[in-house]
């Protein structure tokens, strides 16, 4: 079946116009629910077309940015695509190789003269060194998958009505599964409450620690409250408080808890980068999870206008918040207590120089981790590290 050309124009214009009314002060996913709602004229397979093409678009970061939009998006979707009525209508000849491999796809461009992974991800320099370059750039040419965390009691009624609505999963390993991306769960009704999505990644991330009953914990920066229910989901019987800086980000928090039934916790609105002491009434803890704000590099694949968005000079800006975070932090654990560090970067100057200056300033040691690699498996890449202090 042959490209209708005036359909493809009509879809450029509509990515056109999404691209440039974008001006990079939100998330891109933020202002696409906004653009649609202002252009209601737009159908549900226009509004599927124009995310597509903005996201295999910001898919090449800073690479063959001297190009015009439209010869950059042919591109785009050629590597990011099997199909492409872009690639079909303005690169005809490209068509016989949009089956093929990703590293064939790129060799193919090189030998047309576009250079794509060299600029794709221009940060390689700050990468931690446990991270394969090659494979994590090109990773980003690939949407990742959804993953979600099931508890133990809820696999058989989740896995039935997945089932039931001809959604495909695949269970990866523990309450982890797999799903294609786009999926929309929360149109099945009776699964409310009792999944959660959750990056594979960021539920391996606390496989290090064996918790006793009883133990006190705090999650120092718990957002919207993912590493806690994953905490409380393997260790109910736990004393747990968690904190943010702000107090719209645990009532999130809150909403979330409760779909997830778990009403035994303490909360506190703390500015970790403050004084506390009087605001934390003598506590002292047996773990404290400190997942830190960061420049959220491992999972750039879902939010790939960062690719080119990003100013290398944040990272430092990071580390110094971190540092202070965790100089907070340290003063509440007990001796022999346990502290999870976890970024969801892939950048040295977050992660292991961030443990050794732990080890260094506060006299902690580390016992077990470091990266944990998503980039061959369709998910995020993370840092979780576990230290004791002595």
């Amino acid at each position: 079946m042959g490209v209708n050309p005036r359909r493809v124009e009509q879809q450029l214009r509509n990515f056109q116009r999404a691209i440039d009314a974008y001006d990079n002060t939100e998330p891109f996913a933020r202002f696409l629910t906004r653009f649609f709602k202002e252009n209601k004229q737009m159908g549900s397979s226009d509004r599927r077309m124009t995310s597509r093409l903005c996201y295999n678009f910001f898919r090449l970061g800073r690479s063959v940015i001297d190009l015009p939009s439209v010869d950059r998006l042919v591109i785009a979707e050629f590597l990011c695509e099997t199909q492409s009525a872009v690639v079909e209508l303005y690169q005809p000849n490209w068509i016989f190789n949009t089956a093929a491999s990703l590293e064939e796809k790129i060799l193919f461009l090189e030998t047309h003269g576009y250079n794509v992974v060299d600029h794709l991800f221009p940060f390689t320099s700050y990468l931690s060194p446990a991270i394969d370059k090659g494979k994590f750039v090109a990773s980003h040419l690939v949407q990742p998958d959804l993953f979600i965390r099931v508890p133990q009691n809820n696999k058989a009624i989740v896995e039935r009505e997945l089932a039931g609505h001809g959604i495909s999963f695949e269970r990866v390993f523990g309450n982890a599964y797999r799903l294609p991306n786009g999926t929309k769960l929360q149109n099945i009704r009776k699964i409310e409450g009792l999944y959660e999505v959750q990056d594979l990644s960021s539920q391996q991330s606390l496989e290090a620690l064996s918790l006793k009953a009883g133990e006190k914990w705090w999650d120092a920066c718990a957002g919207s409250g993912g590493k806690s229910l994953l905490l409380l989901d393997r260790y109910p019987s736990i004393d747990l408080l968690v904190s943010d800086i702000r107090l719209s980000i645990l009532r999130n928090l809150d909403e979330r808890f409760d779909k997830a039934k778990i009403k035994k916790y303490r909360k506190k609105v703390l500015d970790l980068t403050q004084d506390i002491n009087h605001l934390m009434d003598g506590e002292a803890f047996d773990g404290i999870l400190v997942d830190a704000p960061c420049s959220g590099s491992g999972t750039w694949r879902r939010t790939p206008e960062m690719l080119s968005q990003f100013d290398e000079e944040s990272i430092q800006r990071f580390v110094a918040l971190q540092r202070q975070i965790v100089d907070t932090a340290v003063r509440y654990l007990k001796p022999q207590g346990l502290l999870m560090y976890i970024t969801c970067s892939v950048f040295e100057a977050e992660n292991e120089q961030i443990v050794r200056y732990i080890e260094e300033e506060h006299g902690l040691f580390m016992e077990e981790g470091g990266i944990i690699k998503g980039y061959n498996r369709k998910s995020d890449s993370m840092f979780a590290v576990r230290l004791r202090k002595k």
